[in-house]
């Protein structure tokens, strides 16, 4: 597990080519995942999908906070939507969120995990049939145990796992449990979670 992250270090080990990223998130999220996302340039060209757990009774105004901030395209995943390179897609609130093995989205209501719907862990285990191991993982704070399933499926598929450093983390029981199940390949700070992001779609791009 590695504590840092930094591209130029010769003693960095060599990251996998990825297709894709997805991130789970909840409480603390909307600040963390936008200090991970500004520093990503125009024209980034992974896919990433997020879950951010929200209330489900209202519209989730995540695609024009972000949109309005990021250098990238960023919209609410549709039903049945093709997933497009260099697009950021958010979980719509009320359905749990699948990739596909076409690569395509699907919504269902089946029941909450850990009171969440949307919940990181179907996400991340979907993701992880779909991509196998050209899949990234990102799982940040957050005060409950969704996720931590997920982000060791992932590992499980061959896939990068990553996890935020709980100490930094405004709600650590997400991180926490994440990593009383699973070894990261990375527990890092939100700034170096960002350039790790960078390097990814260098590699894969």
């Amino acid at each position: 597990m590695r504590t840092s992250f930094s591209a130029a270090d010769p003693g960095m080990p060599a990251l996998p080519k990825v297709d894709a990223v997805v991130v789970g998130a909840s409480a603390g999220g909307v600040e963390a995942l936008l200090r991970i996302f500004r520093p990503l340039r125009r024209g980034f060209r992974l896919p990433i999908i997020v879950v951010l757990h929200l209330p489900d009774e209202r519209r989730s105004l995540l695609a024009e906070v972000f949109g309005s901030q990021l250098n990238m395209p960023v919209k609410e995943a549709d039903d049945k939507e093709p997933i497009v390179p260099g697009t950021l897609y958010f979980a719509a609130p009320g359905y749990h969120l699948s990739v596909e093995r076409d690569l395509t989205f699907s919504f269902s209501q089946e029941e909450r995990v850990y009171h969440s719907r949307p919940s990181v862990d179907i996400l991340f285990e979907s993701a992880a049939d779909a991509y196998e191991d050209r899949l990234a993982g990102v799982l940040l704070t957050g005060a409950n145990n969704d996720g931590a399933k997920g982000i060791a499926r992932i590992a499980e598929y061959g896939g990068l796992s990553v996890v935020q450093d709980p100490a930094q983390a405004l709600a650590r029981a997400m991180p926490d449990a994440a990593l009383a199940l699973h070894t990261p390949d990375f527990l890092l700070s939100l700034a170096d979670i960002g350039l790790l992001l960078i390097e990814l779609e260098r590699i894969a791009c």
